[in-house]
């Protein structure tokens, strides 16, 4: 059994941030519902390339939607409908957790809102993801991951220095903003778990904004212009405040150095045959280091540049110096350390057939991660959740279905 099980979740959320979160709970245990749009459903179902079968033929299935949906069932229902809606009401009568990303405001016109369903299940946990919050002059707006990065700072911080090749901010490669905000909410929904169950017997309205949670996220970078009053320099893959922490070019590609300490240093330099270094008044230390940045990168290049990466990664790995490979994703897949954690794992899906997954990363003593589900097709589950949830009979389904209600 999961940490989570015996908890129910109803996903009313689409696209990134609130599909994440829903996995992870239902990674964790609990039975997860995915309330879709009848004949469409996610918008990620048509977003990415599409898994094949067998047989090598194209199915409908996506690369978007089957990384973030894993663990759940399909139910297609109409919200716009009155019929719809008293569904959601139904199932989230007796839920424990609610997840919608609609934009502010909107699910009040349907009565699905937090002060509506509090009325008929007062220990909802209801987590809210927006772009902008809830509240606020932007709150009515909606938002794209790129517009987070770009607004909360991450991108003034990214990319190489303007007047270097290839200068200018750069948005991260994956959608963070969306993912961090994910893994916030299931923190905030855990936590009003915790407190409902063991404090209150109530449960809460979570108000979570994708561009507040990427605030957030940028941490020591935002405080360094918080106690500095500078805006931290964008150098690419060079850090501003440790040295050396950047790549670097071998004779056969880059290889990361991330020395953190002096005595890795010192390491670092034995192993490069230039131990004077590390006994250079200008690199004695790392404020140092930093300081004298111009100087002493060139040096260390040079060494660098001689030999291949793979041969420096194995002489830092035995010298106790952190460094790494940039790696492709089919050289991740088969690093032995991702391997050996079990990090990619296959799943049989109804149509796509065996469907590889990134897995998820928390290894439990106690209650091991659940995999009970592939990504569903859409409206998969439907007849299954209306008879055992909500105990309708085929003609009451039938009707529904008729009035395009499911």
């Amino acid at each position: 059994m999961g940490s989570l099980s015996g908890v129910k979740v109803l996903d009313l959320s689409r696209v990134f941030s609130g599909p994440w979160a829903a996995q992870m709970l239902a990674d964790f245990g609990a039975d997860v519902i995915k309330v879709e749009r009848p004949g469409r459903g996610d918008d990620v179902r048509y977003q990415g390339p599409r898994a094949r079968n067998a047989e090598g033929e194209e199915t409908s299935e996506t690369s978007s939607f089957l990384s973030m949906n894993r663990g759940k069932r399909s139910i297609t229902i109409d919200i716009a409908q009155e019929e719809g809606q008293a569904l959601i009401r139904d199932l989230a009568r007796d839920s424990d957790i609610l997840i919608e990303n609609f934009k502010a405001g909107d699910l009040s016109r349907y009565g699905l809102d937090y002060l509506s369903l509090r009325e008929i299940n007062p220990r909802l946990v209801y987590c809210s993801i927006s772009g902008f919050g809830q509240t606020g002059p932007y709150s009515h707006l909606p938002g794209y991951d790129p517009l987070f990065q770009s607004m909360s700072g991450l991108m003034s911080v990214t990319g190489h220095a303007d007047g270097a090749p290839g200068g200018g901010p750069l948005r991260a490669g994956y959608s963070v903003g969306d993912i961090t905000a994910g893994f916030y909410a299931v923190s905030a929904i855990l936590a009003a778990l915790r407190h409902r169950d063991m404090v209150s017997g109530e449960g809460q309205h979570i108000d979570l904004a994708l561009l507040d949670a990427q605030v957030a996220a940028i941490s020591h970078v935002a405080m360094m212009y918080l106690v500095s009053g500078q805006q931290p320099p964008r150098l690419g893959n060079v850090s501003p405040i440790t040295c050396p922490w950047q790549s670097f070019e071998c004779s056969d590609g880059q290889l990361v150095i991330a020395v953190g300490n002096d005595a890795q240093f010192a390491a670092f330099c034995r192993v490069l045959g230039l131990p004077h270094l590390a006994a250079d008044d200008r690199f004695v230390s790392n404020p140092l280091r930093a300081k004298h940045r111009d100087t002493l990168i060139p040096l260390l290049a040079d060494a660098l540049s001689r030999r291949t990466v793979h041969e420096w990664n194995a002489e830092c790995e035995a010298a106790g110096v952190p460094s790494g490979p940039i790696n492709n994703f089919e050289q991740v897949i088969s690093d032995p350390q991702i391997v050996h954690r079990q990090m990619q794992m296959e799943m049989q899906h109804p149509t796509a057939g065996s469907v590889p997954q990134v897995a998820n990363p928390v290894k439990f003593s106690g209650t091991p991660v659940q995999y009970a589900l592939a990504p569903p097709i859409l409206g998969q589950h439907t007849l299954e959740v209306l008879r055992d949830r909500l105990g309708m009979d085929d003609m009451r389904i039938a009707q529904l279905r008729h009035k395009k209600v499911i």
